[in-house]
Order: structure tokens, then C-alpha cells, then sequence
């Protein structure tokens, strides 16, 4: 399930959207995964934008599968970090056992509230044991598109936690902040850190 409409969107936006992610040191988040997968792990980095979180993984010995749905982000992440990403939804994903973590930061947000759950399963599944599975979403209530016409699901702590633990990912550390987005205006945002019960 792709809405080409925020495609569009990101398409129309992707080096400026780059130029807002770009940077030279891996993020507190990210550290924090990172240090929870298994050392030169196998990382899916679902939705993985310009590609630069993949780069960051790259460099440190993890062995990387990045996809995103818009073609201009996966040619970006190609050019610009050397990260071999292709396109690909989140209904794409029929991994079994396969990874050692998965970062989906800032990316599932996109995903309708009636496929959500079915995405979190999948996620659950493509896990190895004691997998790592990290979560970024903006806070609120609703499905509503912003100014640029991107379509959002929002959530709050309490429901996210909810879902994770109904498919069996246990939730165990978050950080919450806020921030501004391409669109210029500045929401609340959470990351949740959860791993695959056994």
C-alpha cells in the first residue's frame, strides 16, 4: 500500500529533505539501536529515506538491506552515501527470521491506522529471536495529510505500546521530543526501543 500523494510530495522534496537529515555522526537514537543489535548484525532500515541512517550502520560493520517507496530517495541514497537501497513498500515485507534489527524511523507514520497493526506483524516475523525493532512516530490523535499534503497516522505513547505488545514486541526504553518537519512546523515525536519476546 503506497499513497502516491506523499510520494509526490517527497519526490518534489527529496535534496531538501536530505539536507535536513544529513548528518556527519550517527544521532542519539540511532546509537541507541545500534547498541542493542548483535554486533555486524543484519539491519533492515525500512523506509530509509536518503539513506543516511544506512550509511551510519554501513560504517560500523553492520550489514545493511535498506528499501524505501519513493524512487527519488532510494536513487539519492545510492548517489550520495553508496548505500544499495531499493524500492520497496511495507507490504513488501515477507522476511522470516531474517533480521537482527529493524529501523523504522519516521517511516510506518505513513502507514494507514487499519494496516498498521498487519505491518507491526510482519515486522514481529522478519525479527530473529530477541530482535531489535525501532520505532519512530509523531504524537496525536487521528489520520489526518499536512500542508504539503502528506498523509499522516498519529498516535499516542500508550496506544504504540499497546500494538507492540498485542504482536509480541516488548517494549523497553523511549525518548520523546519535538521537532521541527519539512513542513515547517514543529510537532511531538517518540522513538520506542522494543525487542521480539522469545
Amino acid at each position: 500500500m503506497k499513497d502516491n500523494e506523499t510520494l509526490a510530495v517527497y519526490a518534489d522534496n527529496v535534496e531538501k529533505y536530505a539536507s535536513m537529515v544529513e548528518s556527519e555522526k550517527p544521532g542519539k537514537t540511532l546509537k541507541s539501536f545500534l547498541n542493542e543489535v548483535a554486533e555486524g548484525g543484519t539491519i533492515l532500515d525500512l523506509g530509509c529515506g536518503p539513506g543516511n541512517s544506512s550509511a551510519h550502520m554501513l560504517a560500523m560493520g553492520f550489514d545493511v538491506v535498506a528499501t524505501d517507496a519513493s524512487p527519488e530517495m532510494v536513487q539519492i541514497a545510492k548517489e550520495t552515501h553508496g548505500v544499495e537501497a531499493n524500492i520497496a513498500t511495507f507490504d513488501d515485507l515477507e522476511d522470516v527470521n531474517r533480521f537482527d534489527g529493524i529501523w523504522a524511523n519516521f517511516s510506518l507514520l505513513h502507514a494507514p491506522k487499519s494496516a498498521f497493526p498487519n505491518y507491526l506483524s510482519a515486522i514481529y516475523k522478519a525479527l530473529k529471536p530477541n530482535g531489535v525493532f525501532h520505532i519512530g512516530m509523531k504524537l496525536g490523535t487521528g489520520e489526518k495529510r499536512d500542508a504539503l499534503g502528506r498523509f499522516y497516522a498519529y498516535y499516542s505513547i500508550e496506544e504504540l505500546e499497546l500494538l507492540l505488545n498485542k504482536c509480541g514486541l516488548v517494549p523497553f526504553s523511549r525518548l520523546e521530543g519535538e521537532e521541527e518537519g519539512l513542513d515547517g512546523t514543529i510537532a511531538p515525536w517518540v522513538t520506542i526501543l522494543s525487542s521480539k519476546a522469545k
